[in-house]
Formats: C-alpha cells, sequence, structure tokens
C-alpha cells in the first residue's frame, strides 16, 4: 500500500456510496432511518468508491462506510464547537445521532458560522458502519477572527486511483475492478488500507474477519463430527465388543486445539457478524417485506350452513312438539272448563246436557 494512499486517507478520503442521494432541506430520525435501512440492501450490490467530502452544499445528503470508532474524515469546513452524540430508541432499534453545529468555510464568502452537520448510525438492528451524513444550516453566530483565513486543509486535493470495494454482504472486501483489470474480487480480494482504528487497519480486519470465518467453519464442521462420533459411541456402548477387540474410547483432549489458536475476541468478533447478517434478513422482510392486508373473510364464514340447516330442522322439530303439547293442554283445560260448567247448571235446576 502506498504511503500516498494512506496520507490521503489521513487528508479525508473515505469510502462513499456512489449513486447522488437527493438534496433534503430537513432530515426527520423517521427518514434518516428508512434511508439507513434501505441503504443496508443497496450497498450488498453497489461498491464505495474511494472519494473526498470537500466543502459540501446546503442539503447534501452523503452515505459512507466508516468505522464505528473512526473519526468523520475531513470536509473542508471548520467548525466552532465539538461534536455531541446522542442515541434515540426506535422500536426495536436504536439511532445514534452525531450533530456538529457554528461551521464556516475559511476564505470563503461565509459571514457567520452557521453551517450544520449531523451524521446517523443505526447502533442497534443494523449495520453500524453505514454513516448517512446531513449538510444544512442552523443557528448562526460570529466567527472567531483568527479562524477566519486559517485553511482546513491542503489544497489541491490528493488524486487517488482506487478501485470500488463491496462493503457489505456475500462480497464485502471485494474490488470492483475496473474491465479488463480482472473483474470484480482481483488481486487479493481484500478491500485497500481503509481508516484506521487503533494500530489496526479496516483492510486488515477483513483479512483477518474473513480468516476468522473460514476458522470457525471448519471448527464447527470438526465439532459435528466429533458430536456424530460420540453418539455413535454412545448408541455403541451396551454392546459388547468383539472378541479379540478393544473397545473404543473417544479421545476429547484435542477437541480445543483449534479453540486454543482463536482468541475469545476473534470468536466473539466473527459470531456476530454471522448473526447480524442472519437478524438482517428477518428484520428486512419485516421492515420491508408485502404489508398488503390480506382481504377480511365474510363475518359468516366460521359457520357450517350444513350444521346450521340441520340444527335448525332439531329446533323445527322441537317446535312443533312443543305446539302439538301445548294444543293438548289446551284442549284438555277447555273440556274441563265446559265440564264444570254444565255441572253447575244442573244445580240451579236446568236441564242437564245428557
Amino acid at each position: 500500500m502506498s504511503a500516498a494512499f494512506l496520507q490521503a486517507q489521513q487528508e479525508g478520503l473515505c469510502l462513499r456510496y456512489p449513486e447522488p442521494i437527493a438534496p433534503q432541506r430537513e432530515m426527520t430520525l423517521e427518514h434518516a432511518m428508512n434511508l439507513l435501512m434501505r441503504a443496508t440492501t443497496h450497498a450488498q450490490n453497489v461498491p464505495f468508491t474511494w472519494s473526498y467530502i470537500d466543502k459540501p452544499q446546503d442539503g447534501t445528503v452523503l452515505l459512507l462506510y466508516l468505522g464505528s470508532q473512526s473519526a468523520f474524515p475531513n470536509d473542508g469546513i471548520r467548525y466552532q464547537e465539538p461534536e455531541t452524540r446522542m442515541t434515540v430508541p426506535m422500536n426495536i432499534r436504536e439511532l445514534e445521532v452525531h450533530e456538529v453545529k457554528y461551521g464556516f468555510i475559511p476564505g470563503s464568502t461565509d459571514t457567520s458560522a452557521s453551517r450544520f452537520r449531523r451524521r446517523y448510525r443505526i447502533v442497534k438492528g443494523g449495520n453500524p458502519s453505514l454513516v448517512l451524513v446531513h449538510y444544512t444550516r442552523g443557528p448562526a453566530t460570529h466567527i472567531q477572527p483568527q479562524l477566519m483565513n486559517q485553511p482546513v486543509r491542503t489544497y489541491p486535493l490528493r488524486m487517488v486511483n482506487e478501485p470500488a470495494v463491496y462493503v457489505v454482504g456475500e462480497k464485502a472486501g471485494q474490488k470492483a475492478m475496473p474491465p479488463g483489470q480482472g473483474g470484480i474480487g482481483g488481486g487479493s480480494g481484500m478491500p485497500p488500507n481503509m481508516i484506521s482504528i487503533g494500530n489496526m487497519s479496516m483492510s486488515q480486519q477483513h483479512a483477518m474477519l474473513a480468516q476468522q470465518n473460514n476458522q470457525m467453519e471448519s471448527l464447527e464442521r470438526r465439532r459435528e463430527r466429533e458430536r456424530a462420533m460420540r453418539e455413535r459411541s454412545a448408541s455403541n456402548a451396551g454392546r459388547p465388543p468383539p472378541p479379540g477387540q478393544p473397545q473404543s474410547r473417544m479421545d476429547d483432549d484435542d477437541s480445543g486445539d483449534e479453540v486454543d489458536q482463536i482468541s475469545s475476541r476473534t470468536l466473539a468478533s466473527a459470531r456476530y457478524k454471522r448473526n447480524h447478517d442472519w437478524m438482517n434478513e428477518v428484520f428486512f422482510q419485516a421492515a420491508f417485506g408485502d404489508k398488503t392486508p390480506p382481504a377480511p373473510k365474510p363475518a359468516y364464514s366460521i359457520f357450517s350452513k350444513t350444521e346450521i340447516e340441520e340444527k335448525t330442522k332439531k329446533l323445527e322439530a322441537d317446535i312443533e312438539a312443543l305446539q302439538l303439547r301445548a294444543s293438548q293442554r289446551h284442549a284438555a283445560r277447555v273440556r274441563e272448563t265446559q265440564g264444570g260448567d254444565i255441572q253447575m247448571s244442573s244445580a240451579f235446576g236446568e236441564p242437564v246436557a245428557s
């Protein structure tokens, strides 16, 4: 890796989403979250390019790939206050917002420090390395005289000819080589050195992560084989060995050899990346899947027509039986009433009907 490229990184060279994003006068938290979730999907198929951020206009929206502990690259604007950070819970995710204000461009027509920058990234439930940046105007203050013409960076900016790089997804770390130079994944298959984090560069971390993933996969395959051998040994434990053949025994002493060669931090990093990819598939379908509600079922669809007809016939039969019994009781009551009237008439000397 050339010294010129490392120097360019220190001057603000960074990985940037190549396709233009429509300028926004205002950026709400919900809109920033939606853009970052969509960017997680688009970035899997679009390589990021190496470029500078230099004196962006008001309303500019950028999508960058930065390490979670990386400082924000130089953007050609001097800010007179330190950057503040806050974390905002949003349903199952958390959005981290970095805000800095009172910015101006030295040596320009700016008469007051009113430039405003916010950057957003999902620290829970998303890819924290994708950063959405929005430039606008905010509260204004006077420019400190000693900073009025003090440049923020050295011009002209250093030219760097580096291929684009896939940053997320299955192609993460692969270079998008120009036609005729080996195609995608040419060379070492790892991205050029990105913004350094501590004493380790991002390219070294990508290479180490790929090696760790391979070690994790081989370790899991070995564990699967050992588990299968253990199960076979357990199933054969009750069977006596054939005469003259010693009883087999599992030797577990070397089961942790490969684990000892991989640090706990390495295992945790590889496991985090793998689980993050799985959870991204789950939540992406929940967030951007088909949300069209199904057509409501008729209110009477839970009833069976045959069953209702059978119950109706039974009820009609019961009603007829009850009506028959009621008419019989009524007839009996009429007969009793007529018999009593005849007896009373005979008591007063009236003729009794034969």
